[in-house]
């Protein structure tokens, strides 16, 4: 069941996540939270519990927005041609992931898998899933796509491999020839050329 934030809550939980954005979850205190947010610290308590459960709902509240601004951007694509479609749904995943890489070092699997967000992310799991299977169909139909692979399998690819860049900085930026202040953007250039790469070839498409 999606939970419904109030004004204040969605407040405090953006002051947050500007923070964490800047300072790193383990460099950002609930006091400066509070500060910035022009709260007394005890509000945070009153309304979340402690800071760990407080990034679990920071996160929730994240996967809903993303949750939503996938079906709106699905609206904007669904006339496009499937290799179009299937094209920049690869590139908003992975986007959103490198948006909010922030999140992923401190979400961990316990948190992820608490009951407060376990629908929340299946929802958006699913919503993906269904997207993909609905595009596959109709390039198979138009001519554009040869092969039929599972849905849940392509979205796997992209979240798996995204994600595995994310967390695994120290590894990855030795392949990546950008300076530092770069590194996410062009992780994101090169998981985005190399996965559009491997999803096309699972579809028999040859891009032109």
């Amino acid at each position: 069941m999606k939970k419904k934030f109030t004004d204040k809550q969605i407040h405090i939980l953006d002051v947050a996540e500007e923070l964490i954005a800047k300072k790193g979850f383990e460099g950002t205190s609930v006091r400066d939270i509070s500060t910035k947010a022009q709260i007394n610290v005890a509000m945070i308590s009153y309304y979340f519990g402690s800071k760990e459960k407080m990034m679990s709902y920071l996160y929730q509240y994240r996967v809903q927005r993303t949750k939503e601004g996938f079906s709106e951007f699905s609206e904007t694509i669904k006339e496009g041609r499937p290799e179009m479609q299937m094209k920049e749904i690869v590139k908003f995943l992975i986007h959103q992931l490198f948006k909010y890489n922030y999140f992923h070092g401190f979400v961990t699997q316990e948190l992820r898998h608490t009951e407060h967000l376990k629908d929340d992310l299946l929802a958006f799991y699913q919503i993906c899933a269904m997207k993909i299977e609905d595009v596959v169909k109709k390039g198979l139909v138009s001519g554009a796509f040869t092969n039929i692979p599972k849905s849940e399998d392509i979205l796997t690819l992209i979240l798996g491999s995204t994600l595995f860049v994310i967390r695994n900085r120290n590894f990855y930026e030795l392949y990546v020839r950008d300076n530092a202040d770069n590194y996410f953007v062009a992780a994101e250039r090169k998981v985005q050329e190399n996965l559009l790469t491997s999803i096309f070839a699972l579809l028999g498409y040859t891009v032109q």
